[in-house]
């Protein structure tokens, strides 16, 4: 199996629960208040490394407890963090979430993250990948920083990933670079302006990211699954039906399997459908990265779910 690289945020989450969101200047008493593990990067890292994909992480934290905590946590999850640095002068990335039954507000504070250079990156790929390897990247790190890596892995002949989360507008020269762009459908419609509401809109979406010289994009849709563009046809990744309790990162779950999967050389539709179903069960817990489904999880999901993957292949 090939290596997977992670370049990408790492946070701390301050998590708080309350019957309902304060009004302006007022004080509500919360319940449920919890410190995770989080960031897009280190959730997808993690994701993929229990996946049972060789995992390495790149990001910056800050010289205080959260970034020491968040590597602590990464490395025992058995991601490889020899490429994640601290910065001398900036915290660690925090966010800070307030949660009701029907509602959740997220303030982020990226702290270290953006302090990750692309010649910090570009040494450390030098070091570390070898063609066919996986590059996965966001966009919650220095935006500047992260086209460069994607460019760059790119021309070393690695697999580049991107999710583009939160959605910028990209250069013409990273929608080239890439082999895979994951989004959701907010995300597409910021991106191309196109909301993939039905067949018709999701074709055209598609086969916007297509023209721009994308290898092959990815919607993921939520609870109705996901959908890429598989030679000439819209193919449309199953759902599954669990009992969700938290949503927070099964997107992240998402990519990390679906990442785990292509590092191993598998079909690419096969691959959606593992994803989904990580995806699915990673909202049957609360939190993100503790909520990350392990490699035997997902098999046993998937056969009691009529699905027969090889997974010796």
């Amino acid at each position: 199996m090939s290596k997977v690289i992670v370049f990408g945020s790492l946070n701390a989450d301050l998590s708080i629960e309350c019957e309902r969101m304060p009004r302006s200047s007022e004080t509500v008493h919360g319940t449920g208040f919890f410190i995770n593990s989080g960031g897009k990067g280190g959730n997808q890292a993690v994701a993929a490394a229990r996946m049972g994909a060789s995992t390495y992480m790149l990001g910056c934290v800050g010289p205080d407890a959260f970034g020491r905590d968040l590597v602590s946590s990464l490395v025992r999850y058995g991601v490889s963090c020899e490429n994640v640095s601290v910065s001398r002068h900036f915290p660690t990335g925090t966010a800070l979430i307030i949660r009701t039954e029907s509602d959740k507000r997220i303030i982020v504070d990226t702290g270290a993250n953006q302090r990750m250079n692309f010649d910090t990156v570009r040494t450390a790929l030098r070091g570390l990948a070898e063609r066919g390897d996986v590059f996965l990247t966001q966009l919650e790190c220095d935006f500047e920083a992260t086209v460069k890596s994607v460019v760059f892995a790119h021309e070393m002949g690695l697999k580049t990933v991107m999710n583009a989360s939160p959605a910028l507008e990209l250069p013409d020269e990273v929608y080239a670079a890439l082999d895979i762009l994951c989004i959701n459908e907010a995300e597409c419609e910021e991106l191309c302006g196109i909301n993939p509401s039905d067949a018709t809109s999701m074709r055209r979406a598609l086969a916007f990211f297509a023209e721009r010289g994308v290898g092959q994009t990815v919607i993921t849709l939520g609870s109705k699954g996901s959908a890429s563009l598989v030679g000439d046809k819209v193919y449309a990744a199953p759902s599954f039906n669990v009992e969700t309790i938290d949503p927070t990162g099964a997107g992240d779950a998402y990519l990390g399997a679906l990442v785990t999967e292509l590092a191993a050389g598998r079909p690419f539709e096969e691959s959606m459908i593992v994803a989904s179903a990580a995806g699915a069960l990673c909202t049957t817990k609360i939190g993100a990265q503790k909520s990350m489904p392990g490699y035997h999880q997902v098999i046993e999901f998937l056969a009691e779910n009529g699905y027969t993957i090889d997974w010796n292949e």
